[in-house]
């Protein structure tokens, strides 16, 4: 860990900070909510021992990057921005791709828009537009309630300041404990009055993988920045679907592998599961060679099963490996 090397770019108007280790063809990790770089710590480790240069950005509005106040200055558009400049600050001309979460969601929309920037992609728990591409009719958050009524998370986020209140009663640890530690497949519910129904002082076990250590670097990072930024681009969900109209019907053109644990709360969405391993998927992403059902594993599996999601990526972007850096 002590040889991974942070710095920070500036990118499409702000700061990102990012950690790199390894020489070689680059890898660029994209991590998700509530996630850091830190997140790809693992896989950065491993691949970087097998001659590739690992890269994992903090995405604008984490960690040690830029927070950007607006809800409107996280669209899908401001992000893939931030990370084509990264490259061209790197010196970078195509990428293997590796997403999580809304890291994969802004992969997807890389390989969308700029598909001459990324020779490969692997991507985890995030299926394109959660479970199926954009909906022509109905925005993201209202087919949200519709499914799961004004409870449910992801609308609990859209009012700036709540979430953000209800996460400082819990703290930063806490909360970061809440999330990474549930293997509940449900939808997930969190109503006014009681949130996560989990109380600040009620003490959650840790995993094997996740140490308190892990959870207090999380926490750190989290106190400093706040949650704002994480948050903003759950906010930013009914703009994405107005500003992507320009790419509805356009295929996803780059050789993909998807992978997704049979505990994680995606793959238990209405109709996920049929989207992911029936034709929809496929259509949609027509050089998808794989999908990969780890059973047992929960949302966080770059962390659960480092090493398996470590070989999972070598073993399919090696395929694309040429002799050119």
């Amino acid at each position: 860990m002590e040889k991974i090397e942070h710095k920070t770019i500036h990118t499409n108007g702000i700061n990102l900070h990012v950690a790199e280790l390894g020489q070689g063809q680059p890898i660029l990790f994209l991590h998700g909510f509530p996630e850091l770089w830190y997140s790809w710590r693992h896989q950065m480790l491993a691949l970087s021992s097998l001659g590739f240069r690992t890269i994992a950005p903090d995405l604008r509005g984490f960690g040690d990057s830029d927070v950007p106040k607006s809800p409107d200055q996280y669209s899908v558009l401001h992000v893939v921005g931030d990370l084509i400049g990264l490259f061209d600050a790197l010196g970078i001309d195509k990428v293997f791709l590796v997403g999580h979460d809304w890291g994969a969601i802004i992969a997807w929309n890389l390989c969308l828009f700029r598909p001459d920037r990324v020779k490969a992609l692997v991507n985890t728990s995030v299926a394109l537009d959660w479970f199926h591409p954009r909906d022509s009719v109905t925005k993201p958050i209202e087919r949200f309630r519709s499914l799961f009524s004004d409870d449910y998370y992801v609308c609990r986020f859209q009012e700036p300041g709540e979430a953000e209140e209800y996460f400082a009663y819990l703290s930063a640890e806490q909360t970061i404990k809440i999330f990474f530690t549930t293997r509940d497949t449900r939808p997930p519910l969190m109503p006014k009055k009681t949130g996560f129904g989990v109380p600040p002082d009620h003490q959650i076990p840790l995993p094997s993988w996740l140490s308190e250590e892990d959870v207090k670097y999380y926490a750190s990072k989290f106190d400093k920045s706040g949650f704002t930024g994480g948050l903003n681009y759950y906010r930013s969900l009914d703009l994405n679907w107005e500003l992507t109209v320009p790419w509805h019907g356009q295929q996803i053109q780059v050789p993909a592998k998807f992978i997704v644990g049979d505990l994680d709360i995606t793959y238990h969405i209405p109709g996920a599961k049929e989207y992911m391993l029936g034709e929809g998927f496929k259509q949609d992403v027509p050089y998808l060679e794989e999908v990969v059902v780890m059973e047992g594993v929960a949302h966080f599996l770059t962390q659960e099963k480092p090493d398996e999601i470590s070989s999972h990526i070598y073993n399919f972007i090696k395929k694309f490996q040429s002799s050119k850096m």
